[in-house]
Protein backbone atom coordinates (compact mmCIF):
# COMPACT_ATOMS: atom_id res chain seq x y z
CA UNK A 1 0.00 0.00 0.00
CA UNK A 2 2.85 2.39 0.77
CA UNK A 3 4.16 1.96 -2.79
CA UNK A 4 0.71 2.33 -4.33
CA UNK A 5 -0.22 5.63 -2.70
CA UNK A 6 3.07 7.36 -3.42
CA UNK A 7 2.15 10.45 -5.37
CA UNK A 8 3.40 9.22 -8.76
CA UNK A 9 1.84 5.76 -8.53
CA UNK A 10 -1.48 7.20 -7.33
CA UNK A 11 -1.47 9.70 -10.20
CA UNK A 12 -0.76 6.94 -12.73
CA UNK A 13 -3.50 4.71 -11.35
CA UNK A 14 -6.09 7.50 -11.41
CA UNK A 15 -4.91 8.65 -14.85
CA UNK A 16 -5.63 5.18 -16.26
CA UNK A 17 -9.20 5.48 -15.03
CA UNK A 18 -9.44 9.06 -16.31
CA UNK A 19 -8.60 7.78 -19.79
CA UNK A 20 -11.44 5.27 -19.58
CA UNK A 21 -14.00 7.33 -17.64
CA UNK A 22 -13.06 11.04 -17.72
CA UNK A 23 -16.40 12.20 -16.33
CA UNK A 24 -16.32 9.71 -13.44
CA UNK A 25 -12.77 10.60 -12.41
CA UNK A 26 -12.84 14.40 -12.70
CA UNK A 27 -12.29 14.74 -8.92
CA UNK A 28 -8.50 14.49 -9.27
CA UNK A 29 -6.51 17.52 -10.53
CA UNK A 30 -4.71 17.21 -13.84
CA UNK A 31 -1.22 15.91 -13.06
CA UNK A 32 2.13 15.50 -14.75
CA UNK A 33 5.09 13.40 -13.60
CA UNK A 34 8.48 15.09 -13.34
CA UNK A 35 11.03 14.97 -14.79
CA UNK A 36 9.70 12.49 -17.40
CA UNK A 37 6.74 14.62 -18.51
CA UNK A 38 8.24 18.07 -18.09
CA UNK A 39 8.16 18.82 -21.85
CA UNK A 40 4.58 17.53 -22.11
CA UNK A 41 3.61 19.71 -19.13
CA UNK A 42 5.20 22.77 -20.72
CA UNK A 43 3.55 22.16 -24.11
CA UNK A 44 0.07 21.58 -22.69
CA UNK A 45 0.19 24.69 -20.49
CA UNK A 46 1.43 26.81 -23.39
CA UNK A 47 -1.35 25.52 -25.64
CA UNK A 48 -4.02 26.14 -22.98
CA UNK A 49 -2.82 29.72 -22.50
CA UNK A 50 -2.88 30.35 -26.26
CA UNK A 51 -6.48 29.10 -26.40
CA UNK A 52 -7.49 31.20 -23.37
CA UNK A 53 -5.23 34.22 -22.73
CA UNK A 54 -7.22 35.09 -19.57
CA UNK A 55 -6.25 31.79 -17.92
CA UNK A 56 -3.73 32.44 -15.15
CA UNK A 57 -3.15 29.11 -13.45
CA UNK A 58 -1.01 28.11 -10.52
CA UNK A 59 0.58 24.71 -10.01
CA UNK A 60 1.68 22.79 -6.96
CA UNK A 61 4.77 20.57 -7.07
CA UNK A 62 4.87 17.59 -4.67
CA UNK A 63 7.92 15.30 -4.26
CA UNK A 64 6.98 11.68 -4.83
CA UNK A 65 8.10 10.40 -1.44
CA UNK A 66 7.43 13.58 0.51
CA UNK A 67 5.24 13.77 3.59
CA UNK A 68 4.04 16.38 6.08
CA UNK A 69 4.40 19.11 3.46
CA UNK A 70 8.11 18.45 2.92
CA UNK A 71 9.41 19.86 -0.37
CA UNK A 72 6.03 21.17 -1.63
CA UNK A 73 6.07 24.50 -3.46
CA UNK A 74 3.85 26.53 -5.79
CA UNK A 75 4.69 27.92 -9.23
CA UNK A 76 2.91 30.09 -11.77
CA UNK A 77 4.77 28.92 -14.86
CA UNK A 78 6.50 25.65 -15.88
CA UNK A 79 9.79 27.50 -16.33
CA UNK A 80 9.95 28.06 -12.56
CA UNK A 81 10.56 24.34 -12.04
CA UNK A 82 13.95 24.71 -13.68
CA UNK A 83 14.85 27.52 -11.28
CA UNK A 84 14.25 25.26 -8.28
CA UNK A 85 15.56 22.09 -9.90
CA UNK A 86 18.79 22.16 -7.89
CA UNK A 87 16.79 22.25 -4.64
CA UNK A 88 14.05 19.82 -5.61
CA UNK A 89 16.06 17.34 -7.66
CA UNK A 90 13.84 14.30 -7.16
CA UNK A 91 10.84 12.69 -8.90
CA UNK A 92 7.71 14.74 -8.33
CA UNK A 93 4.14 15.28 -9.37
CA UNK A 94 2.99 18.70 -10.54
CA UNK A 95 -0.74 19.39 -10.37
CA UNK A 96 -3.02 22.24 -11.25
CA UNK A 97 -3.56 24.13 -7.99
CA UNK A 98 -7.18 24.46 -6.81
CA UNK A 99 -7.35 28.24 -6.63
CA UNK A 100 -11.07 28.46 -5.77
CA UNK A 101 -11.40 26.44 -2.55
CA UNK A 102 -14.32 26.70 -0.16
CA UNK A 103 -13.11 28.79 2.79
CA UNK A 104 -14.45 29.10 6.31
CA UNK A 105 -13.60 32.02 8.59
CA UNK A 106 -11.60 33.28 5.57
CA UNK A 107 -9.26 30.30 5.92
CA UNK A 108 -8.56 27.50 3.48
CA UNK A 109 -8.97 23.99 4.95
CA UNK A 110 -9.02 20.36 3.92
CA UNK A 111 -10.42 17.15 5.44
CA UNK A 112 -8.62 14.05 6.59
CA UNK A 113 -11.13 11.21 6.33
CA UNK A 114 -10.34 7.69 7.49
CA UNK A 115 -11.10 4.74 5.24
CA UNK A 116 -10.72 1.08 6.19
CA UNK A 117 -9.81 -1.26 3.35
CA UNK A 118 -10.82 -4.48 5.10
CA UNK A 119 -10.05 -6.94 2.31
CA UNK A 120 -9.25 -7.14 -1.39
CA UNK A 121 -11.10 -10.35 -2.22
CA UNK A 122 -13.92 -9.71 -1.71
CA UNK A 123 -13.46 -5.96 -1.79
CA UNK A 124 -14.70 -4.36 1.44
CA UNK A 125 -14.48 -0.63 2.14
CA UNK A 126 -15.59 1.27 5.24
CA UNK A 127 -15.55 5.01 5.86
CA UNK A 128 -15.54 6.75 9.24
CA UNK A 129 -18.52 8.94 10.08
CA UNK A 130 -16.23 11.72 11.24
CA UNK A 131 -12.83 13.06 10.32
CA UNK A 132 -10.51 16.00 10.88
CA UNK A 133 -10.59 19.45 9.27
CA UNK A 134 -7.14 21.06 9.11
CA UNK A 135 -7.09 24.83 8.66
CA UNK A 136 -4.49 27.17 7.28
CA UNK A 137 -3.38 29.91 9.67
CA UNK A 138 -3.29 32.84 7.27
CA UNK A 139 -6.36 34.29 5.44
CA UNK A 140 -6.63 32.85 1.95
CA UNK A 141 -5.93 34.81 -1.25
CA UNK A 142 -5.67 33.48 -4.77
CA UNK A 143 -2.03 32.68 -5.56
CA UNK A 144 0.07 35.40 -7.14
CA UNK A 145 3.80 36.08 -7.30
CA UNK A 146 3.64 38.04 -4.04
CA UNK A 147 1.99 35.39 -1.87
CA UNK A 148 3.13 32.25 -3.72
CA UNK A 149 5.53 31.30 -0.93
CA UNK A 150 3.13 31.89 1.97
CA UNK A 151 2.85 28.27 3.10
CA UNK A 152 0.48 29.13 5.97
CA UNK A 153 -1.97 30.52 3.40
CA UNK A 154 -1.86 27.76 0.75
CA UNK A 155 -0.82 24.51 2.46
CA UNK A 156 -3.20 22.88 4.92
CA UNK A 157 -0.70 20.39 6.38
CA UNK A 158 -1.01 20.24 10.16
CA UNK A 159 2.73 19.56 10.54
CA UNK A 160 3.45 22.92 8.86
CA UNK A 161 0.75 25.13 10.35
CA UNK A 162 1.36 23.94 13.89
CA UNK A 163 4.53 26.06 13.84
CA UNK A 164 2.62 29.22 12.90
CA UNK A 165 2.12 31.83 15.60
CA UNK A 166 -1.55 31.93 14.57
CA UNK A 167 -2.16 28.22 15.17
CA UNK A 168 -4.93 27.65 17.73
CA UNK A 169 -5.02 24.50 19.86
CA UNK A 170 -8.65 24.26 20.86
CA UNK A 171 -10.58 22.18 23.37
CA UNK A 172 -13.67 22.55 21.18
CA UNK A 173 -14.48 20.51 18.08
CA UNK A 174 -16.00 23.64 16.47
CA UNK A 175 -13.14 26.12 16.75
CA UNK A 176 -9.39 26.28 16.35
CA UNK A 177 -6.99 25.23 13.62
CA UNK A 178 -8.02 21.57 13.82
CA UNK A 179 -11.70 20.68 14.07
CA UNK A 180 -13.95 17.70 13.45
CA UNK A 181 -15.40 17.32 9.98
CA UNK A 182 -18.86 16.95 11.52
CA UNK A 183 -18.54 20.50 12.91
CA UNK A 184 -17.96 21.76 9.35
CA UNK A 185 -21.02 19.89 8.14
CA UNK A 186 -23.05 21.34 11.00
CA UNK A 187 -22.17 24.88 9.92
CA UNK A 188 -22.88 24.08 6.29
CA UNK A 189 -26.25 22.60 7.18
CA UNK A 190 -27.12 25.72 9.20
CA UNK A 191 -26.59 27.73 6.00
CA UNK A 192 -28.96 25.50 4.04
CA UNK A 193 -26.32 23.37 2.30
CA UNK A 194 -27.37 19.82 1.36
CA UNK A 195 -24.72 18.00 3.42
CA UNK A 196 -26.17 14.64 2.35
CA UNK A 197 -25.11 15.49 -1.20
CA UNK A 198 -21.63 16.43 0.04
CA UNK A 199 -21.30 13.06 1.80
CA UNK A 200 -22.65 11.22 -1.24
CA UNK A 201 -19.99 12.81 -3.45
CA UNK A 202 -17.27 11.96 -0.92
CA UNK A 203 -18.36 8.31 -0.72
CA UNK A 204 -18.28 8.09 -4.51
CA UNK A 205 -14.79 9.65 -4.60
CA UNK A 206 -13.46 7.18 -2.03
CA UNK A 207 -14.85 4.09 -3.78
CA UNK A 208 -13.61 5.20 -7.21
CA UNK A 209 -10.15 5.92 -5.85
CA UNK A 210 -9.88 2.49 -4.22
CA UNK A 211 -11.10 0.86 -7.45
CA UNK A 212 -8.28 2.66 -9.28
CA UNK A 213 -5.73 1.26 -6.80
CA UNK A 214 -7.00 -2.34 -6.69
CA UNK A 215 -5.43 -3.66 -9.97
CA UNK A 216 -1.85 -2.87 -8.90
CA UNK A 217 -2.57 -3.94 -5.31
CA UNK A 218 -3.57 -7.40 -6.54
CA UNK A 219 -0.28 -7.71 -8.42
CA UNK A 220 1.60 -6.87 -5.21
CA UNK A 221 -0.60 -9.29 -3.28
CA UNK A 222 0.07 -12.30 -5.52
CA UNK A 223 3.80 -11.53 -5.31
CA UNK A 224 3.74 -11.72 -1.50
CA UNK A 225 1.14 -14.43 -0.95
CA UNK A 226 1.48 -17.36 -3.40
CA UNK A 227 -1.79 -18.72 -4.80
CA UNK A 228 -3.20 -21.78 -3.07
CA UNK A 229 -1.56 -20.97 0.24
CA UNK A 230 -3.48 -19.44 3.15
CA UNK A 231 -2.50 -15.84 3.60
CA UNK A 232 -2.76 -13.51 6.56
CA UNK A 233 -5.78 -11.36 7.24
CA UNK A 234 -4.75 -8.02 5.76
CA UNK A 235 -6.31 -4.63 6.30
CA UNK A 236 -5.25 -1.01 6.00
CA UNK A 237 -6.46 2.27 7.48
CA UNK A 238 -6.06 4.94 4.80
CA UNK A 239 -6.10 8.70 5.24
CA UNK A 240 -7.90 10.48 2.40
CA UNK A 241 -7.04 14.17 2.10
CA UNK A 242 -9.96 15.92 0.42
CA UNK A 243 -10.54 19.57 -0.43
CA UNK A 244 -13.91 21.19 -1.05
CA UNK A 245 -14.10 23.60 -3.97
CA UNK A 246 -16.17 26.77 -3.74
CA UNK A 247 -19.13 24.87 -5.25
CA UNK A 248 -18.61 22.18 -2.55
CA UNK A 249 -17.40 19.59 -5.04
CA UNK A 250 -14.84 17.33 -3.30
CA UNK A 251 -11.36 17.05 -4.82
CA UNK A 252 -8.84 14.35 -3.94
CA UNK A 253 -5.47 15.76 -2.88
CA UNK A 254 -3.70 12.54 -1.89
CA UNK A 255 -4.03 9.24 -0.01
CA UNK A 256 -1.89 8.34 2.99
CA UNK A 257 -1.05 4.70 3.67
CA UNK A 258 -0.04 5.35 7.29
CA UNK A 259 -2.02 8.36 8.54
CA UNK A 260 -0.92 9.75 11.88
CA UNK A 261 -2.83 8.34 14.84
CA UNK A 262 -1.35 10.67 17.45
CA UNK A 263 -3.94 11.96 19.92
CA UNK A 264 -1.78 14.59 21.58
CA UNK A 265 0.27 17.64 20.68
CA UNK A 266 3.28 19.42 22.07
CA UNK A 267 2.70 22.55 24.09
CA UNK A 268 5.47 24.90 25.18
CA UNK A 269 5.22 25.49 28.93
CA UNK A 270 8.38 27.55 29.23
CA UNK A 271 10.94 28.60 26.61
CA UNK A 272 12.43 25.35 25.32
CA UNK A 273 10.33 23.15 27.64
CA UNK A 274 7.47 21.20 26.03
CA UNK A 275 4.76 18.93 27.35
CA UNK A 276 2.53 16.44 25.53
CA UNK A 277 -1.08 17.57 25.89
CA UNK A 278 -4.10 15.46 24.87
CA UNK A 279 -5.99 16.72 21.82
CA UNK A 280 -9.76 16.29 22.31
CA UNK A 281 -10.43 16.54 18.56
CA UNK A 282 -7.90 13.81 17.72
CA UNK A 283 -9.15 11.61 20.56
CA UNK A 284 -12.75 11.91 19.43
CA UNK A 285 -12.03 10.85 15.85
CA UNK A 286 -9.03 8.53 15.97
CA UNK A 287 -9.87 6.37 18.98
CA UNK A 288 -13.22 5.51 17.40
CA UNK A 289 -11.53 4.60 14.08
CA UNK A 290 -8.96 2.29 15.71
CA UNK A 291 -11.46 0.71 18.09
CA UNK A 292 -13.96 -0.10 15.34
CA UNK A 293 -11.26 -1.32 12.96
CA UNK A 294 -10.13 -3.87 15.53
CA UNK A 295 -13.72 -4.91 16.15
CA UNK A 296 -14.29 -5.45 12.43
CA UNK A 297 -11.12 -7.39 11.66
CA UNK A 298 -10.93 -9.49 14.85
CA UNK A 299 -13.04 -12.67 14.49
CA UNK A 300 -13.61 -13.11 18.24
CA UNK A 301 -14.92 -9.55 18.61
CA UNK A 302 -16.97 -9.89 15.46
CA UNK A 303 -18.74 -12.97 16.77
CA UNK A 304 -19.77 -11.06 19.87
CA UNK A 305 -20.88 -8.04 17.88
CA UNK A 306 -24.62 -7.82 17.30
CA UNK A 307 -24.16 -5.71 14.19
CA UNK A 308 -25.15 -7.41 10.97
CA UNK A 309 -23.09 -6.55 7.88
CA UNK A 310 -24.76 -4.39 5.30
CA UNK A 311 -26.29 -6.50 2.52
CA UNK A 312 -25.11 -5.84 -1.00
CA UNK A 313 -26.91 -3.26 -3.05
CA UNK A 314 -30.36 -4.70 -3.68
CA UNK A 315 -30.62 -3.10 -7.10
CA UNK A 316 -32.76 -0.12 -6.14
CA UNK A 317 -32.18 3.24 -7.76
CA UNK A 318 -28.45 3.80 -7.40
CA UNK A 319 -28.70 7.52 -6.67
CA UNK A 320 -31.25 6.96 -3.92
CA UNK A 321 -29.19 4.18 -2.31
CA UNK A 322 -26.00 6.21 -2.19
CA UNK A 323 -27.96 9.20 -0.96
CA UNK A 324 -29.47 7.06 1.80
CA UNK A 325 -26.03 5.93 2.90
CA UNK A 326 -24.86 9.52 2.91
CA UNK A 327 -27.83 10.40 5.10
CA UNK A 328 -26.63 7.97 7.78
CA UNK A 329 -23.23 9.67 7.78
CA UNK A 330 -24.54 13.21 7.56
CA UNK A 331 -26.94 12.77 10.44
CA UNK A 332 -24.32 11.34 12.79
CA UNK A 333 -23.03 13.81 15.32
CA UNK A 334 -19.52 12.36 15.28
CA UNK A 335 -19.64 11.54 19.00
CA UNK A 336 -17.99 8.38 20.32
CA UNK A 337 -20.16 5.47 21.34
CA UNK A 338 -19.43 3.64 24.58
CA UNK A 339 -17.15 0.68 23.96
CA UNK A 340 -19.77 -1.65 25.41
CA UNK A 341 -22.31 -0.52 22.84
CA UNK A 342 -21.13 -2.86 20.10
CA UNK A 343 -24.16 -2.21 17.90
CA UNK A 344 -22.93 1.29 17.06
CA UNK A 345 -19.96 1.61 14.73
CA UNK A 346 -18.28 4.79 13.58
CA UNK A 347 -17.15 2.90 10.45
CA UNK A 348 -19.88 2.49 7.87
CA UNK A 349 -19.62 0.03 5.00
CA UNK A 350 -19.79 1.63 1.57
CA UNK A 351 -18.60 -1.37 -0.47
CA UNK A 352 -20.00 -3.89 -1.41
CA UNK A 353 -23.08 -2.04 -0.18
CA UNK A 354 -23.06 0.11 -3.34
CA UNK A 355 -21.19 -2.33 -5.56
CA UNK A 356 -23.72 -2.33 -8.41
CA UNK A 357 -23.21 1.38 -8.94
CA UNK A 358 -19.50 0.93 -9.59
CA UNK A 359 -19.25 -2.49 -11.27
CA UNK A 360 -18.68 -0.95 -14.70
CA UNK A 361 -15.54 0.81 -13.39
CA UNK A 362 -13.74 -2.43 -12.49
CA UNK A 363 -12.53 -3.23 -16.00
CA UNK A 364 -8.87 -2.45 -15.14
CA UNK A 365 -9.13 -5.06 -12.39
CA UNK A 366 -10.06 -7.65 -15.01
CA UNK A 367 -7.07 -6.59 -17.13
CA UNK A 368 -4.88 -7.10 -14.06
CA UNK A 369 -6.31 -10.64 -13.71
CA UNK A 370 -5.19 -11.37 -17.29
CA UNK A 371 -1.76 -9.92 -16.50
CA UNK A 372 -1.37 -12.12 -13.40
CA UNK A 373 -2.51 -15.21 -15.32
CA UNK A 374 0.26 -14.84 -17.91
CA UNK A 375 3.08 -13.66 -15.65
CA UNK A 376 4.73 -17.03 -16.08
CA UNK A 377 6.77 -17.05 -12.88
CA UNK A 378 4.32 -16.83 -10.02
CA UNK A 379 5.26 -14.20 -7.50
CA UNK A 380 6.84 -12.03 -10.18
CA UNK A 381 5.52 -8.54 -10.88
CA UNK A 382 6.71 -8.24 -14.48
CA UNK A 383 5.68 -10.17 -17.58
CA UNK A 384 8.37 -11.56 -19.86
CA UNK A 385 8.17 -11.71 -23.68
CA UNK A 386 7.09 -15.37 -23.61
CA UNK A 387 4.21 -14.54 -21.30
CA UNK A 388 3.07 -11.71 -23.58
CA UNK A 389 3.24 -13.96 -26.67
CA UNK A 390 1.27 -16.63 -24.80
CA UNK A 391 -1.34 -14.00 -23.90
CA UNK A 392 -1.67 -12.93 -27.57
CA UNK A 393 -1.91 -16.53 -28.76
CA UNK A 394 -4.26 -17.84 -26.06
CA UNK A 395 -6.69 -14.95 -26.50
CA UNK A 396 -6.61 -15.29 -30.32
CA UNK A 397 -5.48 -11.68 -30.77
CA UNK A 398 -3.14 -12.31 -33.71
CA UNK A 399 -4.79 -11.83 -37.08
CA UNK A 400 -4.08 -10.70 -40.63
CA UNK A 401 -3.33 -7.11 -39.63
CA UNK A 402 -1.65 -7.93 -36.31
CA UNK A 403 0.91 -10.73 -36.43
CA UNK A 404 2.90 -12.28 -33.60
CA UNK A 405 5.87 -10.23 -34.80
CA UNK A 406 3.75 -7.07 -34.34
CA UNK A 407 3.07 -8.22 -30.81
CA UNK A 408 6.80 -8.63 -30.16
CA UNK A 409 7.48 -5.10 -31.41
CA UNK A 410 4.67 -3.70 -29.26
CA UNK A 411 6.07 -5.49 -26.22
CA UNK A 412 9.61 -4.18 -26.79
CA UNK A 413 8.55 -0.57 -27.43
CA UNK A 414 6.24 -0.22 -24.43
CA UNK A 415 8.42 -2.21 -22.01
CA UNK A 416 11.57 -0.26 -22.83
CA UNK A 417 9.81 3.05 -22.18
CA UNK A 418 8.19 1.98 -18.91
CA UNK A 419 11.37 0.43 -17.54
CA UNK A 420 13.12 3.76 -18.02
CA UNK A 421 10.60 5.53 -15.74
CA UNK A 422 9.91 2.76 -13.20
CA UNK A 423 10.15 3.86 -9.56
CA UNK A 424 9.29 0.53 -7.94
CA UNK A 425 12.22 -0.39 -5.72
CA UNK A 426 11.23 -4.06 -5.56
CA UNK A 427 11.41 -4.58 -9.31
CA UNK A 428 14.06 -2.00 -10.25
CA UNK A 429 16.51 -3.50 -12.72
CA UNK A 430 14.27 -6.52 -13.37
CA UNK A 431 13.47 -6.82 -17.09
CA UNK A 432 9.92 -7.26 -18.21
CA UNK A 433 6.54 -5.57 -18.59
CA UNK A 434 4.91 -4.03 -15.51
CA UNK A 435 1.15 -3.85 -15.08
CA UNK A 436 0.87 -0.22 -16.25
CA UNK A 437 2.82 -1.10 -19.41
CA UNK A 438 0.53 -4.10 -19.99
CA UNK A 439 -2.54 -1.90 -19.59
CA UNK A 440 -1.14 0.53 -22.16
CA UNK A 441 -0.52 -2.37 -24.56
CA UNK A 442 -4.04 -3.66 -23.89
CA UNK A 443 -5.52 -0.24 -24.71
CA UNK A 444 -3.51 -0.20 -27.95
CA UNK A 445 -4.82 -3.63 -28.95
CA UNK A 446 -8.41 -2.61 -28.12
CA UNK A 447 -8.14 0.54 -30.24
CA UNK A 448 -6.75 -1.43 -33.21
CA UNK A 449 -9.38 -4.14 -33.03
CA UNK A 450 -12.53 -2.13 -32.29
CA UNK A 451 -12.20 1.18 -34.08
CA UNK A 452 -14.90 3.84 -33.93
CA UNK A 453 -16.04 3.27 -30.34
CA UNK A 454 -15.22 5.17 -27.13
CA UNK A 455 -12.12 3.83 -25.40
CA UNK A 456 -13.98 2.31 -22.44
CA UNK A 457 -16.23 0.34 -24.84
CA UNK A 458 -13.21 -0.83 -26.85
CA UNK A 459 -11.43 -2.02 -23.71
CA UNK A 460 -14.56 -3.62 -22.24
CA UNK A 461 -15.19 -5.51 -25.48
CA UNK A 462 -11.62 -6.76 -25.68
CA UNK A 463 -11.69 -7.94 -22.06
CA UNK A 464 -14.89 -9.88 -22.79
CA UNK A 465 -13.28 -11.30 -25.94
CA UNK A 466 -10.16 -12.47 -24.08
CA UNK A 467 -12.07 -13.96 -21.16
CA UNK A 468 -14.38 -15.81 -23.55
CA UNK A 469 -11.47 -17.49 -25.35
CA UNK A 470 -9.71 -18.34 -22.11
CA UNK A 471 -12.88 -19.81 -20.60
CA UNK A 472 -13.35 -21.90 -23.75
CA UNK A 473 -9.76 -23.15 -23.52
CA UNK A 474 -10.16 -23.97 -19.83
CA UNK A 475 -13.34 -25.91 -20.57
CA UNK A 476 -11.58 -27.95 -23.26
CA UNK A 477 -8.70 -28.77 -20.94
CA UNK A 478 -11.18 -29.74 -18.22
CA UNK A 479 -12.99 -32.09 -20.61
CA UNK A 480 -9.68 -33.54 -21.70
CA UNK A 481 -8.66 -34.10 -18.11
CA UNK A 482 -11.99 -35.74 -17.29
CA UNK A 483 -11.68 -38.02 -20.33
CA UNK A 484 -8.21 -39.13 -19.30
CA UNK A 485 -9.41 -39.80 -15.75
CA UNK A 486 -12.39 -41.84 -16.95
CA UNK A 487 -10.12 -43.85 -19.25
CA UNK A 488 -7.73 -44.64 -16.41
CA UNK A 489 -10.68 -45.67 -14.23
CA UNK A 490 -12.04 -47.96 -16.96
CA UNK A 491 -8.66 -49.60 -17.53
CA UNK A 492 -8.29 -50.14 -13.80
CA UNK A 493 -11.71 -51.79 -13.66
CA UNK A 494 -10.88 -54.05 -16.59
CA UNK A 495 -7.62 -55.06 -14.98
CA UNK A 496 -9.38 -55.97 -11.75
CA UNK A 497 -11.87 -58.08 -13.71
CA UNK A 498 -8.99 -59.93 -15.44
CA UNK A 499 -10.12 -58.58 -18.79
CA UNK A 500 -7.24 -57.75 -21.11
CA UNK A 501 -7.42 -55.22 -23.91
CA UNK A 502 -5.66 -56.52 -27.01
CA UNK A 503 -6.50 -53.75 -29.49
CA UNK A 504 -3.78 -51.17 -30.13
CA UNK A 505 -4.26 -47.55 -31.19
CA UNK A 506 -1.33 -45.97 -33.02
CA UNK A 507 0.23 -43.03 -31.18
CA UNK A 508 -0.61 -40.59 -33.98
CA UNK A 509 -4.33 -41.26 -33.53
CA UNK A 510 -4.51 -41.13 -29.75
CA UNK A 511 -4.82 -37.37 -29.24
CA UNK A 512 -8.21 -35.94 -28.48
CA UNK A 513 -9.25 -33.38 -31.14
CA UNK A 514 -9.78 -30.75 -28.43
CA UNK A 515 -6.57 -31.52 -26.50
CA UNK A 516 -3.55 -31.33 -28.80
CA UNK A 517 0.11 -30.56 -28.28
CA UNK A 518 -0.37 -26.84 -28.93
CA UNK A 519 -2.85 -26.58 -26.07
CA UNK A 520 -0.41 -28.39 -23.81
CA UNK A 521 2.36 -25.92 -24.65
CA UNK A 522 0.08 -22.97 -23.97
CA UNK A 523 -0.96 -24.44 -20.67
CA UNK A 524 2.55 -25.06 -19.42
CA UNK A 525 4.58 -22.32 -21.11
Amino acid sequence: MIEMVRKINLSRAVRTMQELYPEEYNFYPQSWILPDEYHLFTAEVRMAKENDPTWKPAFIVKPDGGCQGDGIYLIKDPSEIRIMASVQNRPSVVQEYISNPFVMDKLKFDMRLYVLLKSLEPLEIYIAKDGLSRFCTEPYQEPNHKNLHHIYMHLTNYSLNVHSKNFIHSDSAHTGSKRTFSSILYRLASKGVDVKKVWSDIISLVIKTVIALIPELKVYYQADIPPGKPGPTCFQILGFDILLMKNLKPVLLEVNANPSMKIEHEQELFPGIYENVPSPVDEEVKIAVIRDTLRLVDPARRRNCHTQPHPPDSGQNRKTDLHTGATELAESDGSNSPVSNLSSLCLKQVFPKYSKQFTHLRVAERIAALFIRFLGVKGSMKMGPTGFRTFIRSCKLSSGNFSMASGDILYIDITRRWNSVSLDQRESGVPGMCLQAFIEAFFHLAQRRFKGFPLHEQVQTLVDFCESHLDSGDEKRLLCSRGATEKRTALSSLHKADVYVTSYTPLLHRSHPSCNLTDYKLQHS
